[in-house]
């Protein structure tokens, strides 16, 4: 069964006394430049540099920080400093971005039990590239020179291990076990199914999938046959219970009002065992991985209800907080506006807002709206300091906060990027690093036109704790 969260009453507040938490703040403490030429081509209303999807584009770990991209020339590039230095030291990998398609980033993780750096590339539901350092390079970084030569060469397969030929968004996640997983999904959009393969002494192991892309949902207005889920994240909680939540993308717009974004509903699952079952909300199992799978007719999936005509985003982005309960980020254009958005990117920049869905220690979900206008059609990133705070980077580098000891209802501005950045939109969170020393770093890329390179750099923020 799964683990279960605290059950004391939902007084919203964290294992920290509130009475002498600090509320949030963000301190600037500059930026620093990635790259004065990165890649620019303006795709799917995004950048291939920095979706906000994108786990990891920017990581933390052993003191160092990491950060992946593709240069002017194309070429995938790893760069690493110190945490908090200047000098970013960039090694070129050998592979070079293959078509002008914002959604093949490059993805990185750890393998904790041997000090590798996987990177996947280069992939929206095609063939991928891989890459793995030698074992103990970010374990012990002095030990080992940061050169070309300690990658091994861009592959199509996992150490041998194929996948898919329809791979797309790569996201790894460290186990509490010491091991790695890699969720991504194979097929196409609107017809998908997510899976997860596992790294574990030495070799990769494809786990299998988890979620079904067929099965009927239905509106009113008609009904579709296949789908696929998309993910805001994997992560795990205190107790070692992974979380996810997601939203369905219809493959049929028969279902909507005549919009352009099939995307309906939040839906969360938890798995007690790194990813092998997955349960719902009541504790339900609804799925094991490789096996059964979940469908979107699964009971007790959809903890916010929203209809395929609202421009709802889809992988946003989650956090877990100190007690184990799962919070969400969640952007849609909401019902006073009317109960049809036709066009996402023109109706979101226009009228979509972010909310922040939370799970109640009582088991109810509560969500607020951020009232913050998002003036853009893209995503937003969730952030949880040391004190259950939580941080909303908004497109364009602006920041919005809440306090865990005002219940998250006091959401506000706190910072405001597009007055000091010049950001194109999304931004890269290091989620790594606020939890390793309390600094909230983002890659963002300013903005040009056409296809003129343009630099790439990562902003720092002090955070409370």
């Amino acid at each position: 069964m799964p683990r279960t969260s605290d059950p004391r009453p939902d007084d919203a507040r964290p294992r920290h006394d509130a009475s002498r938490a600090p509320g949030p703040s963000v301190t600037p403490l500059g930026s620093t430049l990635l790259d004065p030429a990165a890649l620019y081509f303006v795709s799917y209303d995004g950048l291939v540099n920095n979706n906000a999807f994108q786990k990891n584009g920017l990581l933390t770990h052993a003191g160092h920080q990491y950060a992946v991209w593709y240069t002017a020339d194309r070429t995938a590039v790893v760069a690493r400093r110190t945490a908090g230095g200047d000098d970013w030291r960039t090694v070129r990998l050998g592979h070079r971005l293959g078509a002008d398609d914002s959604h093949n980033v490059i993805c990185a993780g750890v393998s904790p039990a041997d000090g590798r750096l996987h990177l996947v590339m280069d992939a929206h539901s095609s063939d991928y590239r891989y890459v793995a350092s030698v074992p103990g390079l970010m374990d012990d970084p002095g030990a080992h020179a940061w050169r070309a030569d300690a990658f091994g060469p861009a592959r199509d397969s996992l150490g041998g291990l194929r996948l898919t030929s329809a791979f797309t968004y790569p996201q790894f996640l460290p186990t509490p076990g010491g091991r790695l997983l890699l969720s991504y999904r194979t097929g196409i959009s609107g017809n998908g199914r997510a899976a997860l393969a596992e790294y574990d002494a030495g070799r990769w192991t494809d786990l299998g999938c988890w979620s079904d892309a067929t099965g009927t949902y239905a509106t009113a207005r008609g009904a579709s046959g296949f789908r696929n889920l998309y993910l805001h994240g994997l992560d795990y909680g205190p107790d070692g219970t992974l979380h996810v939540f997601g939203t369905w993308r219809e493959q049929s717009r028969a279902v909507t009002c005549g919009a352009d974004l099939t995307n309906h509903d939040t839906v969360y699952v938890s798995s007690p065992d790194d990813g092998r079952t997955w349960y719902n909300a009541a504790g339900t199992r609804v799925a094991r991985t490789g096996s059964t799978e979940v469908g979107v007719g699964a009971p007790g999936l959809v903890v916010d209800p929203l209809g395929p005509d609202h421009a709802l985003m889809n992988q946003e982005s989650q956090a877990v907080d100190s007690r184990g309960l799962p919070h969400a980020l969640i952007s849609h254009v909401p019902d006073r506006f009317g109960p049809c958005a036709t066009g996402y990117v023109a109706e979101r920049t226009a009228r979509a807002r972010a909310f922040h869905l939370r799970r109640a220690a009582s088991g109810g979900w509560r969500k607020t709206e951020i009232p913050v206008p998002l003036r853009s059609s893209q995503r937003s990133q969730l952030v949880l300091d040391a004190y259950d705070n939580a941080y909303a980077v908004l497109p364009y580098g602006r920041i919005a906060a809440a306090s865990a000891a005002g219940g998250w209802a006091d959401w506000a501005l706190v910072w405001d990027g597009s007055e000091h950045l010049g950001a194109f939109g999304e931004v890269v969170v290091d989620h790594t690093r606020v939890r390793q020393d309390g600094v909230l770093s983002f890659l963002y890329q300013e903005r040009s036109t056409g296809t003129t390179p343009s630099p790439l750099r990562v902003a720092d923020f002090r955070l409370p704790g």
